[in-house]
């Protein structure tokens, strides 16, 4: 009896199953998808604190969905696309990640909260010892939001929405879901995954481009001793309070951006130690882990087959190859500038995710292990976040009345 009663609850769940076949085959890739990424991130291919909890929810949720129809528009976990508050104040009773999907993801609090632990790890000193070079290369690393933007628009999207794609040349996740907010919030969920999907990938996908376009032999290129000129924890206090009030003063609606970025940095040249500890601790890993876990969530078949999704995977990777690529065109300019003494791996880290500083560094190390670039790296990477920044602001100053045009 009792198997009896299992096969016939077997076939009843066969014979509710909605889905199609086609759809039942996506989320099954996109399960696969989901493992994958836990296994590159278990083995340090892609960056684990973002990767490994992304890949478990998108494994789950569609596993989860896999029988089901996909007439609802947001996976059972979240839904993305709820404005009735009545509707909301049930699902926030009764769907465990509602209240963090939307009291910090939608209204951007969690890109705020990532980017004040951000902030708290950032030594300015880098960058102010060598402002000329560092933002030289952050400028030619934004090259792929350059030539995103118009494409983007030849493709059909909206000004805003154009802007928003193409701050994923800027590599910077934060930065990402608070402008799409802004400009693109009717996109916005498939922007954001598209993003941080790329950003961890991009993570082991840059060596091969480092590799590509610079030679082994210039890749070991030892750059000259030069003494770092000192900065004072109080000159660092006066630059990071002023380019704040400044930016903020001229891109006031991205002003959010650059209050959490630079509190985090001032709270770290403060030596306010139990600040920095709980930014740089609790607040930047417990918001990454969070973030990890909605994008992944997100990730539910029936979200990706939005028909701009195509569009947005083509322009994510045309937005990072080109950031790389023209980060390395700058590096191969100061390379030249300099008489052949600076060397130009050292383009990659002007794209501001966290990590390129290290990719650059690593490159370097497999072709000479006595070369190092790591301080002029970090100027760079830092640049990146800066002109980010500023990219993102000057997108939401100009285009957000005019977004929907």
């Amino acid at each position: 009896m009792e198997s009896l009663d299992f096969l016939s609850l077997f076939q009843g769940i066969v014979t509710l199953a909605a889905s199609p076949p086609w759809l039942i085959a996506m989320r099954l890739l996109l399960i696969g998808l989901g493992f994958a990424l836990i296994y590159l991130g278990r083995k340090g291919i892609v960056e684990a604190l973002l990767m490994i909890p992304m890949g478990l929810g998108m494994a789950t949720i569609n596993a989860a969905m896999l029988l089901l129809d996909t007439g609802r528009q947001g996976p059972l976990f979240v839904d993305p696309l709820l404005t009735d508050p009545t509707q909301l104040v049930n699902r926030l009773q009764v769907d465990w990640l509602q209240p963090i999907y939307t009291l910090t993801f939608s209204n951007g609090l969690i890109a705020c909260l990532v980017l004040m632990g951000i902030g708290a790890l950032l030594d300015v000193g880098f960058v102010m010892a060598r402002p000329l070079q560092s933002m030289f290369i952050a400028l030619c690393a934004e090259l792929g939001t350059v030539v995103t933007y118009p494409l983007a628009k030849l493709m059909g999207f909206t000004s805003g929405q154009a802007a928003a794609v193409a701050t994923i040349g800027g590599a910077d996740g934060p930065m990402i879901l608070f402008t799409s907010l802004i400009l693109a919030k009717e996109i916005f969920v498939p922007i954001t995954v598209v993003a941080y999907l790329y950003l961890g990938l991009t993570y082991g996908g840059y060596p091969y481009l480092i590799k590509l376009l610079v030679p082994r032999h210039i890749r070991g290129l030892k750059m000259p001793a030069e003494p770092m000129r000192p900065v004072s924890a109080g000159q660092k206090l006066v630059f990071c309070a002023v380019t704040c009030v400044l930016l903020s003063l001229l891109f006031p609606v991205a002003a959010p951006l650059f209050l959490s970025l630079f509190i985090g940095v001032i709270v770290r040249e403060s030596g306010l130690i139990q600040f920095h500890e709980l930014l740089s601790g609790p607040i930047l890993y417990g918001a990454t882990f969070f973030l990890g876990l909605l994008l992944g969530v997100l990730c539910e078949a029936g979200m990706l087959l939005h028909p701009q999704v195509l569009s947005l995977l083509l322009l994510g990777i045309v937005a990072l190859l080109f950031s790389g690529v023209g980060g390395l065109l700058g590096g191969y300019a100061l390379y030249f500038l300099s008489g052949r003494r600076y060397n130009p791996v050292i383009g990659i880290a002007g794209v501001s995710l966290p990590t390129t500083a290290r990719v650059a560094q690593r490159a370097v190390t497999a072709s000479d292990p006595d070369a190092i670039i790591l301080p002029q790296a970090l100027g760079a990477n830092i640049g990146g976040v800066i002109t980010s920044a500023i990219l993102a602001g000057i997108f939401m100053t100009v285009l957000r009345h005019g977004a929907a045009h």
